[in-house]
């Protein structure tokens, strides 16, 4: 039986994992490492980021290895891409749309998080580009939580 492109669309072959959690204290400051945080209406407490739909960015684990290769280097460090969640094991494009629990926290996908011009001071030449498709995807907050390191990340619609 031939399923529809929405069935399709909403089957997710596994629950992802958070790897790594980090925070922006303020512009352009280095990200801080975390084992745990909080989830706040407004997003992370402790984060610099931006409430609304790009309350808290995400990027994919396993593309921390393509961006290495395409700048002949080893995988990055997630520190450098200053997302806030690195999430492994579920492909996080196909959950935009989607509202999904980490932790006691629920949050919607909202879209794609575009890389920024940063990302040639942090790679050199050829950063922004290495990260373009590969930078995440960005997320509002729909109920506070908190989401620790190796939380689960499950759509829920």
């Amino acid at each position: 039986m031939a399923e529809s492109l929405k069935e399709l669309i909403n089957t997710i072959a596994k629950h992802g994992r958070v790897e790594w959690i980090g925070l922006r204290p303020a512009r352009r400051e280095a990200m801080q490492e975390v084992e745990t945080v909080e989830v706040s209406e407004d997003g992370l407490v402790g984060d610099h980021g931006r409430p609304g739909k790009r309350a808290i960015t995400l990027i994919q684990h396993e593309h921390l290895a393509v961006i290495g290769a395409l700048l002949e280097l080893p995988p990055v460090d997630p520190a450098l891409l200053r997302r806030n969640l690195v999430v492994s094991g579920i492909n996080l494009l196909a959950l935009k749309g989607r509202t999904i629990q980490i932790g006691t926290a629920t949050l919607a996908v909202t879209g794609p998080c575009a890389p920024c011009s940063r990302m040639e001071e942090a790679f050199g030449t050829g950063g922004y580009s290495a990260v373009r498709g590969h930078g995440g995807v960005t997320a509002s907050v729909v109920a506070p939580g908190v989401i620790q390191r190796t939380d689960r990340v499950e759509p829920i619609n």
